[in-house]
């Protein structure tokens, strides 16, 4: 697993990976950058370049070392993906609820469970896992 944390431990290589395997496996290297700045949501210029070159520069030479994709005239091509990708990327179907927002409701109830019982160290406990859960979110959302 140590191996998969490291390939998936980095936003763009995951939302390159979501990427291939949304578009059954090959893509033009320019869409998977438009598809990375827009997630990013950052479409200017100056940031689909920096999008570029990281690829370039690091993170497909990395997943070609791995045997996780090829890179040809411009089209990358998922050859395997990382087992347990599932693990580190949350699938959600679009009428269904994210984990991370189920997080977010399960705070709230015992947050107000710690409120109707005014038991002061369930409601710190849910308190602080809804500053996490949202955190966790937000940052979800983003990548979504």
């Amino acid at each position: 697993m140590g191996a998969t944390t490291a390939i998936l431990g980095n936003d763009r290589r995951m939302l390159m990976i979501e990427f291939l395997q949304e578009r059954n496996g090959h893509a033009e290297l320019r869409d998977i950058v438009e598809y990375i700045a827009e997630k990013e949501g950052d479409t200017a210029r100056k940031h689909r370049k920096s999008v570029y070159v990281s690829l370039m520069q690091t993170h497909i030479p990395r997943l070609e070392r791995e045997g996780v994709v090829a890179f040809n005239h411009g089209v990358v091509t998922l050859l395997k993906i990382p087992d347990d990708v599932t693990v580190y990327i949350e699938v959600v179907n679009k009428h269904d609820i994210s984990w991370s927002a189920f997080y977010i409701g399960t705070s709230l109830v015992f947050m107000a469970a710690g409120g109707y019982l005014k038991n002061l160290p369930l409601l710190l406990v849910a308190m602080v896992y809804l500053v996490v859960s949202m955190v966790h979110h937000k940052k979800v959302s983003r990548l979504i």
